[in-house]
C-alpha cells in the first residue's frame, strides 16, 4: 500500500495519521523514539506492509505482470492500488477525498521535525495534492519517474504505464477484491491496540 492506502487504514487521529505516514520513513527499532500512540500507528503500518505482501490475493496480481517485471511490480501495485483507492473512494469513506487530504495537509503544516525525506516531501504533497492527484491515472506516470529516479537501476520502471493500461481492469478488480480485507484487518489491528493500550496490541498480520 502506498500513502492514501495507509492513511485511509491507519485511523483518523493526528497520531495515527502521522504515523501511517511515518512508516515509509522511519527505519528500525521504534523504543523511546516516538509517543506510544505514534509508535503503535508506524507498527500498524508494517503490520499492514506485511499482510500485504504475503496475501494470496496481493501475490496472484504480482503474478499478472511480466516476468521481467516482477522484482519491482510490488513498487508498481502499491501505486496503483492508491490510484484504485483514490477513484474509488466514495465507495470506502463516508468522508469525501478533498476534505480527506486537506485535513491531512494541515496536520502536515503544523507538525515539526517530520522524520527523514518526509520533510523534503510533505510541502510537494501539499502544494501539489498528492493524495488527491491519485485519482488521475496519468499522473501515476510522474510518480514512478520519481520512483525510478530513486532505485539503483536505472530504467527499470520504463513501459510501466503501458502494462498497466493493459491490466487496468483485471488489477482494479483484485483491489475491489482485496482492500475490504485488508480494511477488516486494519481495523482488527486498531482495536487490538486500544483494547491493551499499548503498541504492542499490533500483531505481526498473517494472511
Amino acid at each position: 500500500m502506498n500513502y492514501l492506502a495507509h492513511l485511509h487504514l491507519g485511523g483518523p487521529s493526528d497520531q495515527q495519521r502521522l504515523g501511517s505516514l511515518y512508516g515509509d520513513f522511519v527505519k528500525g527499532p521504534l523504543e523511546g523514539r516516538f509517543s506510544p500512540a505514534l509508535e503503535a500507528s508506524i507498527r500498524l503500518h508494517r503490520t499492514v506492509d506485511r499482510y500485504t505482501d504475503s496475501h494470496p490475493l496481493v501475490l496472484a496480481a504480482l503474478a499478472r505482470f511480466p516476468e521481467g517485471r516482477r522484482r519491482f511490480a510490488g513498487i508498481v501495485l502499491d501505486v496503483f492500488f492508491d490510484h484504485c483507492l483514490a477513484r474509488h473512494w466514495q465507495q470506502y469513506s463516508e468522508e469525501p477525498l478533498a476534505v480527506f487530504s486537506a485535513s491531512v495537509y494541515r496536520l502536515l503544516e503544523r507538525t515539526g521535525d517530520l522524520p527523514g525525506r518526509l520533510e523534503q516531501i510533505a510541502p510537494h504533497m501539499i502544494a501539489h495534492d498528492w493524495l488527491g492527484a491519485y485519482q488521475r491515472f496519468e499522473v501515476l506516470e510522474g510518480v514512478f519517474k520519481g520512483i525510478g529516479r530513486r532505485l539503483s537501476r536505472a530504467g527499470v520502471l520504463d513501459g510501466v504505464m503501458d502494462e498497466l493500461e493493459r491490466l487496468y481492469e483485471p488489477l482494479t478488480d483484485d483491489f475491489r477484491r482485496f482492500y475490504p480485507v485488508l480494511q477488516a484487518f486494519a481495523a482488527q489491528q486498531r482495536q487490538a491496540v486500544a483494547g491493551t493500550g499499548s503498541e504492542e496490541g499490533v500483531a505481526s498480520g498473517t494472511p
